[in-house]
């Protein structure tokens, strides 16, 4: 097994029967964190305790069928990077509509849908008004976006924060409540040197804003970089979030929902559950088992099975969170 420690690598703390990899990560880890292509991530919080499972299309159907006007519901798309050409995907427009396409088919009308950052590849305008325009095709009452390091080349994110940054303060974070959840919106790809970077100014916002929430509401945190050491060596992991996290601390159920990795990935700490998005682009390769985390070239019958959706679920009173990982058909 891995032994995760904020701010540092993975650390092997004992697999008698699995090799460890070159930077500490066992196949089994990878295996089991990094290979839910195509699988349905159900979380349950329930009293405080989180449990996750891999759920099947049954009980897809099952929680269609009983959606009421209570209920949230919302998806969660990332990594579109709209401007990219190279061999890992010819096409991410394509890709990216065909992703829309399977959000406005998901047998509900979301509440919002959550692009978690990389809309862009290049942060250019054409790029910008491209995939604005994409996102106008999806059928939901809202759409809400956390920046990428690639939606923030050369300008510090003035020119995303201009299209997708109306209502936000400092430099683009925001919280919002709905059915009895509070979100929270951060951006940790503006100061970067290795690691993702928060800054004071925005662990203060962060302070502020849940001084007043009640400890038993559901926190959901938005972030385009991990707010946990997923894998600093590759700048997976964002220097300052322990300061955020013990912030969080007090709250029996929050989820961290993050891009930037193009792979799915699952960690609880306590109280905390981090979840890492897939992409619609292309993807990229598992920590350590390359160089750098370069665009991954794949068969391309392979392609749709490293990108795709997430959708969530919670049910108000019932106090459970649902998310369903789903590559892209």
């Amino acid at each position: 097994m891995t032994e995760y420690r904020d701010g540092q690598d993975p650390v092997p703390v004992g697999d008698a029967d699995q090799p460890t990899e070159q930077h500490g990560m066992t196949r089994r880890q990878l295996m089991r964190h990094a290979g839910w292509f195509g699988g349905a991530v159900v979380l349950t919080v329930a009293s405080g305790e989180v449990i996750s499972h891999i759920a099947g299309s049954q009980d897809t159907t099952a929680e269609a069928a009983t959606a009421t006007s209570s209920e949230l519901r919302f998806v969660q798309v990332s990594d579109s990077h709209i401007g990219f050409h190279g061999p890992a995907n010819l096409d991410v427009a394509g890709s990216f509509t065909e992703a829309i396409d399977q959000v406005n088919a998901v047998g509900f009308r979301p509440d919002f849908v959550m692009h978690s950052g990389d809309l862009t590849h290049l942060s250019t305008p054409d790029q910008f008004d491209q995939v604005k325009q994409m996102m106008a095709g999806l059928q939901t009452d809202r759409v809400f976006t956390v920046p990428g390091e690639h939606d923030s080349i050369g300008d510090a994110g003035r020119a995303y924060r201009q299209i997708f940054g109306k209502g936000t303060l400092g430099d683009g974070w925001y919280s919002f409540d709905t059915h009895g959840v509070h979100f929270i919106a951060l951006v940790n790809t503006l100061s970067l040197e290795k690691l993702g970077h928060l800054g004071n100014a925005q662990i203060d916002f962060v302070r502020k804003d849940l001084a007043g929430v009640p400890s038993d509401t559901p926190i959901v945190v938005f972030s385009h970089i991990p707010l946990f050491a997923m894998y600093p060596r590759w700048g997976w992991s964002t220097d300052d979030a322990l300061k955020v996290i013990a912030l969080l601390r007090r709250f029996s159920s929050v989820t961290c929902l993050n891009g930037h990795v193009h792979q799915l990935f699952t960690k609880t700490e306590g109280n905390i559950t981090f979840h890492s998005a897939t992409t619609t682009a292309y993807p990229l390769p598992n920590p350590g088992r390359a160089p750098a985390p370069t665009p991954q070239v794949v068969p391309a019958r392979q392609l749709k099975s490293a990108l795709g959706i997430r959708t969530v679920g919670y049910r108000q009173g019932d106090r459970e969170l649902a998310i369903k990982d789903e590559r892209l058909a």
